[in-house]
């Protein structure tokens, strides 16, 4: 399936109307790069990662815990859906849209504004303040035109992203209460086999049509920017990526619980070593992950990604709580006092 088909045709013709916006919103000047790139990287990987650790390690584990779920489902759906739809980047399709940023996977849909509507409407609905909410809006509607004029995304992307994060918003705040229940009244076996279909079942049905469906894909002839080398194998790699770590959260949440759960409640300067102690090991993780990927291409290297993402979400879950417990740093959650605002535990 390349360029020609139904399907390409109708994109090219959308993408090329998408295409004059976003070369006006450019005009406006260069020096909107600095603060919408600051902007967007409010959603980057790193940034998300650091967010959701502080909460779960050292304000609130109970939130912490349920929005680390919430972010970790939105991104294997995320990318799942870019490995599906191989949507270009507005500076790949059109030489006149200035890359402000460079991004190596499909775009289709916009994990930024995805990601964001998940992430800050769950935190904003969490304080119970209609300031906050609206806050949050705010900067999620931000986030989304901040991609647009980085050159990164088309306007159907952002759309796309908000539509499905919205989604996935909703649902985590109606069910949450009734999923977690549910999930702890699972046996091992039963949680382990639907964990494991959750984390693998999307990898591999992405392998199966990039391998299959999509095998002869080259990017389209009309495609004139700046396209990279391999948007399709970095996909890829991307969603085995956060299958691992859907997989080694969950686990390490699941087996958490039932140890007694983990409290963030403490002193301040506990509250700050639980932090630079976990962060620490997770950045050496990704490290050695770095270095164990380096020389590997395609299915293997996405097969490794998958292992050491599981490897460093179960330490962030899991690990890391049962240190912090361990050597004084924090108490299980039946040891510890509720804060005002409720249970501060997972």
């Amino acid at each position: 399936m390349n360029a020609g088909n139904p399907e390409q045709l109708a994109m090219d013709v959308l993408w090329e109307v998408e295409t004059t916006p976003i070369v006006w919103l450019q005009g406006m000047g260069d020096w909107l790069a600095v603060p919408f790139g600051l902007l967007t990287d409010l959603g980057s990987q790193t940034f998300v990662i650091a967010l959701v650790a502080l909460i779960f390690w050292s304000v609130n584990a109970k939130v912490g815990a349920r929005l680390f779920v919430a972010v970790a489902v939105s991104a294997v759906v995320n990318y799942l859906f870019k490995s599906l739809f191989y949507g270009a980047r507005p500076y790949w399709f059109s030489a006149d849209i200035s890359a402000h940023s460079a991004e190596e996977s499909f775009g289709v849909p916009s994990g930024h504004a995805q990601h964001a509507t998940v992430l800050w409407g769950y935190l904003g609905a969490k304080t119970g303040d209609r300031r906050w909410m609206w806050a949050a809006g705010v900067l999620i509607a931000l986030m989304g035109l901040s991609r647009v004029y980085l050159g990164v995304h088309f306007i159907s992307d952002v759309l796309a992203g908000l539509l499905f994060g919205g989604a996935l918003l909703w649902a985590t705040l109606r069910w949450e209460d009734r999923i977690a229940a549910w999930w702890r009244g699972l046996d091992t076996a039963r949680w382990v086999l639907y964990l494991a279909l959750a984390s693998l079942l999307p990898c591999v049905l992405a392998t199966l049509w990039q391998l299959g469906v999509r095998g002869d894909w080259t990017p389209p002839a009309d495609w004139i920017g700046a396209v990279p080398l391999d948007p399709a194998a970095y996909t890829l790699v991307s969603l085995y990526s956060l299958g691992g770590v859907l997989m080694g959260g969950v686990c390490g949440l699941t087996l958490l619980d039932r140890r007694g759960g983990y409290s963030a409640s403490g002193t301040l300067v506990a509250r700050i070593a639980r932090f630079v102690l976990g962060i620490s090991v997770v950045l050496l993780i990704q490290v050695v992950g770095d270095i164990a990927t380096g020389g590997l291409e395609g299915l293997a290297e996405a097969v490794v990604a998958y292992a050491v993402y599981t490897v460093l979400a179960f330490w962030a879950l899991f690990l890391a709580p049962e240190l912090f417990v361990r050597t004084g740093l924090a108490t299980r959650s039946d040891q510890a006092t509720d804060t005002p605002t409720g249970p501060d535990h997972a």
